[in-house]
């Protein structure tokens, strides 16, 4: 089991629980940061001290094979693994060619030490600032309280008031500074997976081409290379997703921290100014005002009394409350209500946020809409209209735009997204809109498709089944996974299976050409994995199994002819494996057990018979020289990726083929291009060998 997620809900209550929680972490990014020295200590040594070149890669070796990443979570993903396993990897395949490098290239320091003292810096940095502002917030906070709690209560009422209003705002910076850091903490936790990684990788794969047994190496070095940028990629892009969440969540967070309740009280009062428009302008006037919650009548007592008038009480029957927009008007603190006896909006200002807060409380107060043009229950269902919006989208996409570069990745503009699903579902006419005589582009079409999918009151792979699905996507033996998955699919409510076939079946019809647009399953699951699945909950736990809701729907991509042939047998999900004995079924990438490569050496009579002769197999090696490493007839296949559609990529297969894991473009493959032009350069040298295409 790795850290257990720390909540966001649990930063308010800073018990002592969380705090041990959030000490192991420290001691995690201390370790991390511990061993990024360590690595940039000795990559350094081995650059800079060439006659010590084998006794630097031995102890780098040794940094490596003893740091074992920690995560976040029950479960890795076979991605995860992969990467958990590398620096073992890495380790046992610098032990193998220890004492065959001669040098490193003039660049290795950009490669290696810059990326990681880069991230060490910048984001290990940057939380330990956090760290440092959250215990001075905290110290802070708690000795004020302290102070506040020992005042007498014979003090004046404004003295104690005034002592209450700053307790609450070191509350909440405190609040907002724990926020912060556990925030912080937590994405450099998750996201030192690739950007540790990936300049290690980076760094190796130059330190391999540095001389013609190098090159022979690099050979075998690529396909693990090209499989763990594919792993590396998803991860990055799976931690995106779950970012994204998680920044939506720290932000309702910030807005919601419940630092008061509302009393148990059905009556609240207090002063509230009103906006009231004159004929020489608009005045803001102040009244006492009483609210019953039980008859929803608000009492406004005015307390500026206008010459030559005498005002009474008003009371009037409330019919909703709607916070204000605070970019809609100069005031702070507002909120709009609308009642029985007067036509038009009502705005009122509370003196403080905290009170704005307890009055919306008190009358069932909304928050404004930002961004869902849909505003009516049953438009947000799966129905007639509904599926028949989906349907067009699908068409339009297929029709028009199936071989656009990054299509659903290409968010639309939000305008224009908003204004085709207004049109789209008007209660009027809903449905009368032809997206193929519009002027509508592929990127609004996709955008409105997923806005509209992931708005739904219940999402397609519904609550009920989540924790079902996500716990099939945990497991580690791969039949499991496909069975479980086909099983729930056929336990969805016909609706929902029938809109997951037809959306399922489209997406297999993106990822059909994917070497025009660049789409595969493992995007597209990055893509529609929050979309089709949710958590009903809103925490940190849930947000760290986006990955796995992903997962789930890419083996539905892949396996759409399996699953949709028809129910399984078995109606019931298949039974969870048996604790593992033996090895699990997917393998672990690995490059460092593969099969040796056969040693043979000819000799001659003569050295100087065989100068000029570039091919490796037939050059004479003094006796007592180490034998040279040959290669095998056939190179170890590529891992499966989207193929170049470049003329210039089909004719040199040693280049970076993950281009299917573009999003973003990784910098690993961006860096190594030159190196493996040269590896070409100077294999092309030795001659051609069994098993070369080009």
């Amino acid at each position: 089991m790795g850290h257990p997620p720390l909540e966001f809900s649990d930063c308010y209550l800073d018990s002592p629980d969380f705090r041990e929680r959030l000490k192991c972490y420290e001691q995690e990014l201390e370790r991390t940061n511990k061993f990024i020295k360590d690595v940039i200590k000795d990559g350094s040594a081995l650059i800079s001290a060439m006659r010590n070149y084998s006794s630097a890669v031995q102890k780098f070796s040794q940094t490596l094979q003893s740091f074992q990443f920690d995560f976040i979570g029950d479960t890795l993903t076979d991605d995860e693994i992969n990467i958990a396993e590398s620096f073992k990897e890495f380790a046992e395949l610098l032990n193998e060619v220890e004492n065959e490098r001669m040098m490193m290239v003039q660049n290795a320091s950009d490669l290696l030490i810059k990326p990681l003292e880069t991230f060490r810096k910048e984001q290990i940095g940057f939380t330990k600032e956090r760290k440092k502002k959250f215990e001075k917030d905290g110290e802070r906070f708690y000795s004020l309280l302290d102070r506040h709690l020992h005042l007498s209560s014979k003090k004046k009422e404004s003295q104690l008031l005034e002592a209450d209003l700053q307790v609450d705002k070191e509350r909440h910076n405190f609040f907002e500074s724990s926020l912060d850091y556990v925030y912080q903490i937590q994405e450099v936790q998750e996201s030192k997976k690739f950007n540790i990684v990936e300049p290690v990788l980076a760094f190796l794969h130059s330190l391999f081409i540095s001389n013609s047994l190098t090159v022979e190496l690099t050979q075998d070095f690529l396909p693990y290379k090209q499989q763990l940028q594919l792993s590396l990629q998803n991860t990055r892009n799976h931690f995106s997703s779950t970012r994204e969440e998680m920044e939506e969540l720290k932000k309702r967070m910030k807005k919601a921290p419940q630092t008061r309740k509302l009393p148990g009280q059905p009556t609240i009062e207090g002063y509230l100014y009103t906006q009231e428009k004159w004929a020489l302008g608009i005045s803001w006037v102040k009244y006492y005002c009483r609210y019953e919650k039980e008859t929803r009548t608000l009492t406004m007592i005015p307390t500026e009394q206008k010459p030559g008038a005498k005002q009474g009480p008003v009371d009037l029957t409330l019919k909703y409350c709607v916070r204000r927009k605070t970019e809609s008007i100069d005031k702070r603190f507002c909120f709009d209500i609308e009642t029985n006896e007067r036509q038009g909006t009502i705005t009122l200002q509370a003196p403080s946020e905290a009170k704005r807060r307890l009055w919306m409380e008190a009358m069932d107060g909304k928050e404004p809409i930002y961004h869902s043009p849909i505003t009516k229950q049953e438009e947000m269902e799966l129905n007639e209209v509904g599926f028949k919006f989906v349907r067009k989208c699908i068409n339009f996409v297929e029709t028009k735009g199936i071989n656009t570069e990054g299509l659903y990745r290409t968010v639309g503009s939000n305008i224009q997204v908003q204004k085709l699903l207004n049109a789209y579902f008007d209660p009027k006419c809903p449905g009368d809109i032809d997206f193929h005589n519009s002027d509508w582009d592929i990127k609004t079409i996709t955008s409105s498709l997923k806005f509209y999918l992931r708005n739904l009151s219940e999402p397609v792979m519904t609550y009920k089944l989540h924790k079902e699905l996500v716990s099939a996507a945990k497991s580690d033996n791969l039949d499991y996974r496909l069975g479980a998955i086909h099983s729930l699919v056929y336990k969805l409510p016909e609706k929902n299976r029938e809109m997951l076939e037809l959306l399922i079946r489209h997406l297999v019809n993106v990822c059909e050409h994917s070497k025009e647009n660049l789409m595969t399953p493992s995007n597209m699951g990055v893509i529609f994995g929050p979309t089709l699945m949710r958590a009903q909950e809103d925490t940190v736990a849930a947000m760290m199994n986006i990955k796995f809701q992903n997962i789930v729907v890419e083996i539905l991509i892949e396996h759409f002819g399996k699953i949709y042939l028809g129910p399984p047998e078995d109606s019931q999900v298949p039974p969870v494996p048996p604790p593992r004995v033996t090895p699990r079924r997917h393998k672990p990438i690995t490059i460092s057990k593969r099969l040796l490569r056969e040693k043979t050496v000819f000799y001659t009579s003569s050295l100087d018979e065989s100068e000029g002769d570039t091919d490796c197999f037939s050059k004479v090696r003094p006796l007592g020289e180490k034998q040279t490493i040959i290669r095998p007839p056939v190179r170890p296949p590529d891992p499966p990726c989207r193929a170049s559609t470049s003329q210039k990529s089909e004719a040199k297969p040693e280049t970076v083929a993950s281009n299917a894991g573009e999003i973003p473009s990784s910098v690993v493959a961006s860096r190594t291009r030159f190196f493996e032009t040269a590896s070409r350069k100077t294999g092309s040298s030795q001659g051609k060998l069994p098993g070369d295409d080009s």
